[in-house]
């Protein structure tokens, strides 16, 4: 499926857009931290990685085959420039099941805007995108995004310990999973929000 006709998505507050290659200072705003970098099990960003990695998510175009990614600039409606991104990954296409990730700026962080712009990618993955599960992975220290899934209704179903070595760290992971049921259950429109013709979990 090609689905770069069918966005951006967009929200009262926020647009979801296809990134392009000039993002690449933005995202290396945040992508090029430490702090941002920790939860994510890799090195911060050089400038030049994220130039390649706005380019590489500015040029996809495809869903549907296991390991496809749609990976969205989430941008204030109301100011330019880029405060985070959210992505999904095609886990299984035979079993319709989904990773969902996000990442916010720590300038931006305590607004809702990760909670607001990874609700409208779940209900577009579920109403557009035909995925049946989604789930998420993120570190057991990162609270914020334990809180995100936590509004969002899904349920904790793993707790993975030290699964994974970040430098001299051994990290622990949660995994979160939710059925379009369960977002609905804890009041959230998995239909999405409005699409324009043309309109801390791991990324």
């Amino acid at each position: 499926m090609d689905i770069a006709s069918l966005l951006p998505l967009t929200t009262p507050r926020l647009t979801l857009r296809r990134f392009a290659p000039d993002d690449a200072d933005d995202l290396y705003a945040y992508q090029g931290l430490a702090g941002v970098a920790r939860y994510l099990y890799r090195p911060a960003h050089t400038r030049e990685r994220s130039e390649e990695v706005a380019a590489e998510r500015a040029a996809w175009t495809a869903w549907g085959t296991d390991g496809d990614k749609v990976s969205l600039a989430v941008c204030r409606r109301d100011e330019p420039g880029l405060i985070g991104e959210v992505s999904l990954t095609l886990a299984s296409a035979h079993a319709a099941q989904a990773e969902i990730g996000w990442t916010v700026g720590p300038g931006h962080q305590g607004h809702g805007y990760a909670t607001e712009a990874a609700a409208t990618l779940a209900g577009f993955a579920f109403e557009t995108l035909g995925v049946h599960r989604l789930y998420a992975r993120l570190d057991v220290e990162n609270t914020g995004s334990v809180r995100v899934c936590e509004r969002l209704g899904m349920r904790r179903e793993a707790h993975l310990v030290e699964n994974d070595l970040d430098g001299d760290r051994w990290g622990s992971e949660y995994i979160y999973a939710a059925l379009a049921a369960d977002l609905r259950a804890a009041g959230l429109d998995v239909a999405g929000s409005a699409r324009g013709p043309g309109q801390h979990a791991h990324p």
